[in-house]
């Protein structure tokens, strides 16, 4: 069976140029990797998870003060059994959280990005909540600099496409599956939107990622171990030198699927206003350029929300 390759981002300090050969060969392979050695605390991320599984045990009620209909949950609280995988007959089984960036309310983005929703009822939710973001989102900045040397850009590259990217840090509970046979999925099979998504500690198993055989690889990761994945977005920028690959939740067998599974990625978006048309040094003779429209980041995010039910 393949396996999907795990590396220590320590190395791009200590060891630049192998590692930045072995990410750029990770994504390109597979447009997931495993990332250990990233300096992000187990006090903040289990503090983290704590606080997101004491707001989902809260009653339907309560969360539902926090639910804002028509933004396409972009802050707050989204509940069950609303997203639908794209192409999908059924939604997923989850609920979740959105947490954004905090820009200053005169920010040309603020008509975009709102201000983020805070539950009172979970002490430091906002501390725990808005501290993993901020960790995250720095070490996607670090991610993003090996992926731009790799393909012949400057370190820095996405460094002022990424500062007020309209990034989304997303706790999702999926609650215990009670009754056989049912027809949905944990995560329907999909592609994420936007640059990079960084994964923290999934609670249990059933990420699978479908190689480019068509075989649906599991892959679960060591308990210090971030997965980071491409999107479309960064795809269609590297005029698919990254790809973006397709990937899932499955329901676990047996007396698993009655385990609650928690699970907090982080979609690294662009700024709003990046145009997504595919870099000069991604279009060869051999990889011709695929797309002849130009898009911003933030109208492409609009459609691709409509197309999976947020919006």
């Amino acid at each position: 069976m393949s396996v999907i390759p795990t590396l220590d981002i320590r190395r791009f300090d200590s060891d630049r140029d192998a590692f930045v050969a072995e990410l750029g060969a990770a994504y390109r392979e597979w447009g997931f990797c495993g990332i250990r050695g990233h300096g992000i605390s187990d006090e903040l991320i289990h503090g983290a998870y704590e606080r997101f599984r004491a707001f989902f045990a809260l009653p339907t009620e309560v969360k539902m003060k926090y639910h804002l209909p028509g933004t396409g949950g972009a802050r707050g609280y989204t509940p069950f059994g609303v997203e639908t995988a794209k192409d999908s007959r059924y939604p997923d089984l989850k609920e979740f959280w959105h947490v954004g960036r905090e820009i200053p309310r005169d920010s040309e983005f603020a008509d975009i990005m709102a201000p983020n929703l805070w539950p009172e009822e979970v002490a430091g939710f906002k501390e725990y909540g808005y501290g993993l973001y901020t960790a995250l989102d720095q070490l996607g900045s670090r991610v993003l600099r090996a992926l731009a040397l790799h393909i012949g850009l400057p370190e820095i590259f996405f460094e002022d496409k990424t500062n007020f990217g309209n990034s989304i840090l997303r706790p999702i509970h999926y609650p215990p599956i009670t009754t056989p046979d049912v027809p949905n999925v944990r995560a329907g099979a999909h592609e994420d939107i936007n640059f990079i998504t960084l994964l923290v500690g999934a609670s249990a198993a059933g990420l699978e990622v479908k190689s480019r055989k068509g075989e649906w690889v599991p892959f679960t990761a060591d308990a210090d171990t971030i997965v980071v994945n491409i999107g479309d977005m960064l795809q269609r920028l590297t005029n698919h030198v990254y790809p973006s690959t397709t990937h899932r939740v499955v329901n676990p067998p047996g007396d698993e699927a009655r385990k609650p599974r928690y699970s907090v990625p982080f979609f690294l978006h662009p700024n709003p206003d990046v145009v997504l048309d595919p870099l000069p040094a991604c279009v060869t003779a051999d990889n011709p350029r695929r797309y002849d429209t130009s898009i911003t980041s933030h109208e492409y995010l609009m459609e691709r929300l409509r197309e999976i039910k947020l919006v």
